[in-house]
């Protein structure tokens, strides 16, 4: 039910309050807490619940344990976990909770491949994915209930359907969503397994020595500025990220690199590729939407500031996305072509390389 994730830009800090690490390195949400009293009898965790949640059925708890979204004192339990006097209960699920109904809106989709069990898409940059704080519509959930409003199996609002994983809002590219829970299950364990494979194409500051590197490092919640990541020396801190990344093409100042996710951490290549010194192109979040490389002619400063109005947004698009079909087992790979936005930046920046 929970998978490795990388979160949209759209979660602001309080919702970074209520998400904390399982002890296997998934992200979760927590949706539910519930603290016995000092004369609780021991109890199994799914009773316990089901006496408690309105409207979620025994089984249902159930299926949450096996998934290790029910947690006791910050540690999964399974269902017949006997919950005892000062225990704390709580449900977590992969994704922020939603503390509001999801309206269906006809916003346009860009579907890649359907069938019963799952739906590839591809994202525009500056749709947001899921609703939270400040975005509580015009987002691919919206976008997604409307397309399913007909189908009676699909409720959006369900965290056993849907998503699999997230991009960023202002990163195009690949996503699948899942259809059905066995379905969602199977594609978030080839995800937490890494299995799954996925090619990033990124335009970045600076020129690199080497034609391909791989990064490592821990990467966590930055504690000079909670709405960035970063890699952290403490290697008890933050969780184990591995990019791997090849030059694609060198234009001097900035270049066009490929990167291969091995881990799916919040925002990772950004985070992986500013600690070496190469910030994405116009990332405004981690420093890129400054002019980092090159001269100090007007004429040069005026070239990138049109660069930065070409794609207004941190140049990264998730371009292929690969994994085994839930059902037939199947190696299913897709691939999304480069958006205008990030192709008119490239060609700028070669056009600039042949005439300089």
């Amino acid at each position: 039910m929970a998978q490795e994730i990388e979160n949209e830009d759209s979660i602001v800090e309080k919702e970074y309050e209520s998400m904390f690490v399982s002890a296997d390195g998934r992200e979760m949400y927590e949706h539910f807490r519930f603290v016995a009293d000092k004369g609780q009898q021991l109890l199994r965790v799914d009773k316990f619940l089901a006496d408690r949640m309105e409207k979620t059925s025994r089984n249902r708890i159930q299926q949450a344990a096996d998934a290790d979204c029910v947690v006791v004192n910050g540690r999964p339990v399974k269902s017949s976990y006997k919950v005892k006097p000062g225990d704390v209960v709580s449900v977590v699920m992969d994704r922020p909770r939603y503390d509001f109904e999801i309206i269906a809106e006809d916003i346009p989709l860009d579907i890649v491949y359907e069938d019963e069990d799952l739906l590839v898409v591809n994202k525009p940059a500056g749709l947001v994915v899921h609703p939270g704080h400040g975005n509580y519509s015009g987002t691919l959930v919206n976008a997604l209930a409307y397309h399913f409003k007909d189908n009676p199996d699909y409720d959006v609002s369900d965290p056993r359907l849907g998503l699999v994983h997230r991009i960023d809002k202002d990163t195009s590219g690949l996503l699948v969503v899942a259809k059905t829970p066995e379905a969602k299950t199977d594609l978030g364990n080839q995800f937490f397994h890494k299995t799954t494979r996925r090619e990033y194409n990124a335009l970045v500051w600076g020129d690199f020595d080497e034609d391909k590197g791989t990064i490592t490092g821990n990467i966590g919640r930055n504690p000079r500025n909670k709405l960035q990541m970063a890699v952290l020396q403490d290697p008890e801190q933050g969780k184990p990220a591995v990019t791997h990344y090849e030059v694609l093409e060198r234009f001097g100042y900035v270049t066009l690199v490929k990167c291969v996710l091995e881990t799916g951490r919040t925002h990772q290549i950004r985070v992986h590729m500013l600690s070496k010194g190469h910030p994405l192109f116009n990332d405004e979040r981690y420093g890129g939407d400054k002019i980092l490389r090159g001269t100090t002619f007007a004429k040069y400063k005026q070239f990138v500031n049109n660069c930065f109005e070409t794609c207004p947004r941190q140049a990264l698009h998730a371009r292929t996305l690969g994994f085994r079909h839930p059902r037939t087992g199947k190696e299913m790979d897709f691939e999304a072509p480069v958006p205008e936005d990030m192709t008119s930046l490239i060609n700028r920046w070669r056009e600039y390389r042949s005439a300089n």
